[in-house]
């Protein structure tokens, strides 16, 4: 095996403040080949976003305007998050299409896929 070169030694990243954490099964288990590009940005951003349990209570218009995307994408991108159990949505007044959104562990969400 080759030994890793790193184009920039002099600039390695360090983790410095508050930190957000993306679980390579989703690479590796093949989530990502399965989401349209809004889906992959709106996880990242609730990624980003979320507190130490993984919540998120970021209002839709701003996310939207983070992204750069419409509001029919994102309640699309949403939805097909929560379908395919990566996040669990619970709005913050019945019927809010604003509310709270939860990542969810990886590990239940793959063994559907290898099942």
């Amino acid at each position: 095996m080759r030994p890793k070169l790193i184009p920039d030694p002099a600039r390695v990243r360090a983790i410095r403040g508050s930190f957000g954490w993306i679980d390579h099964r989703l690479l590796r288990d093949g989530h990502l080949e399965r989401m349209g590009l809004p889906e992959m940005a709106l996880y990242l951003f609730l990624v980003l976003a979320a507190d130490r349990f993984g919540v998120s209570y970021y209002r839709k218009e701003h996310i939207c305007k983070a992204l750069g995307i419409s509001e029919e994408e994102f309640h699309h991108a949403r939805d097909r998050l929560v379908v395919k159990r990566l996040v669990a949505f619970h709005p913050f007044r019945p019927g809010d299409v604003n509310g709270y959104v939860q990542l969810l562990p990886l590990d239940e969400c793959s063994e559907n896929l290898r099942g």
